[in-house]
């Protein structure tokens, strides 16, 4: 019971990596705030914590509109107090909209840039008075492997993946004296509904090349894999760790 009485907030919980994070919170005894765009998917999992025995709550929350944000969290603030933790998992990849910058609409990469990075601005802005209530806390950001490497065709992601993990740096110096810990997690390769809008989902893409080739570990990720990191960076496991960027890919960014 690595989180038990923990308020921990995990924005994108309704699906792949967020909802597994909120279910292993939930089974390390926290009550897991729901943050979710997609009411549906949302409560199916607020539903199954639940009958697991869990503590869960659903909110619906589009992370790129600030006022909602800012509604959502007021009323986290009045109902428990505080956080504890806020997990930064939301974000978007529009595999078929991005592309390089000379052929890249600057209207996705706005809306990308405006989830992926405002929307992380946005919830961590709003969430720092409540951690601050409760004598800090853990603030666990996404990155991803494209905010390490040059990846071709996904400037938008590349470009919002590099800003979290400076924004992570810069907020880990900052708020570390008031025991508010900031660390990012950068997966890659993990089997989630979302990698279906990278090469998996072309007729092209040669899967078992890929991992024999470009995956050391010669296997996908999971969202566990990555539920699991989280878990660490929440707990009191993790007390030490601020600023720092965990890599989680097989291997990927090094071979």
């Amino acid at each position: 019971m690595r989180l038990k009485n923990k308020i921990t907030a995990v924005t994108g919980a309704g699906s792949g990596i967020g909802k597994a994070a909120a279910q292993t919170f939930a089974r390390e005894g926290a009550v897991v705030l729901l943050l979710e765009k997609d009411e549906k998917a949302g409560r199916e999992a607020e539903q199954e914590i639940l009958s697991a025995g869990g503590q869960a709550v659903f909110y619906g929350l589009d992370i790129s509109d600030w006022n909602a944000v800012q509604s959502v969290f007021a009323q986290i603030d009045k109902q428990y107090g505080g956080i504890d933790v806020l997990y930064n998992n939301a974000s978007v990849f529009w595999g078929e909209l991005d592309n390089t910058i000379d052929k890249l609409d600057v209207d996705i990469f706005e809306k990308i840039i405006r989830i992926n990075l405002f929307g992380m601005m946005y919830c961590s802005k709003a969430s720092l008075p409540l951690l601050r209530k409760r004598g800090g806390g853990s603030i666990i950001n996404t990155s991803s492997s494209c905010g390490l490497i040059g990846i071709p065709g996904c400037d938008s992601y590349s470009a919002s993946k590099g800003a979290t993990i400076s924004l992570t740096r810069s907020m880990a110096v900052e708020f570390g004296p008031e025991k508010i810990r900031t660390n990012c997690i950068a997966p890659a390769a993990i089997h989630t509904p979302m990698i279906y809008e990278s090469d998996l989902n072309k007729s092209t893409f040669d899967e078992q090349h890929f991992l024999n080739e470009g995956t050391p570990l010669r296997r996908w990720g999971t969202a566990q894999d990555i539920a699991n990191i989280a878990l660490f960076l929440a707990s009191e496991e993790g007390s030490y760790m601020n600023g720092a960027v965990l890599v989680a890919d097989g291997g990927i960014t090094v071979s």
